[in-house]
């Protein structure tokens, strides 16, 4: 069954994933030239890759203090390939708070029809 607030509280996760993404990218772009920095990532795709699970199953199984982010030893950090990852996050970013405005904007009208 569809809910307004469950549909909330998917994309506040999301939200909250691509957020923790920008600051893991950040970090890296901060640190490119410090001595055995390790580059840290985020990936999508551990997270929403299967059907059979559902998003709130899965970030709970995996989302710790830690756990969300993963190191990635030896790996060359390239600026271009960064800044372009910062896009892409940037228009994750974009969509998720244009479906929370829906969201909102559907509620709102919910509340006035029942007026």
């Amino acid at each position: 069954m569809y809910s307004t607030l469950n549909s909330m509280g998917k994309v506040s996760l999301m939200m909250d994933l691509i957020a923790q993404k920008q600051r893991a990218l950040g970090s890296n772009l901060a640190n490119i030239d410090t001595p055995g920095y390790v580059r840290r990532n985020i990936n999508f795709a551990d997270y929403l890759g299967t059907i059979n699970n559902p998003l709130e199953t899965k970030l709970s199984e995996k989302l710790g203090p830690s756990a969300i982010i993963e190191e990635k030893t030896y790996e060359e950090i390239d600026p271009a390939n960064e800044l372009m990852e910062l896009q892409e996050n940037s228009l994750l970013y974009t969509m998720a708070t244009r479906r929370m405005s829906n969201i909102i904007t559907q509620m709102k009208t919910v509340i006035n029809v029942g007026k």
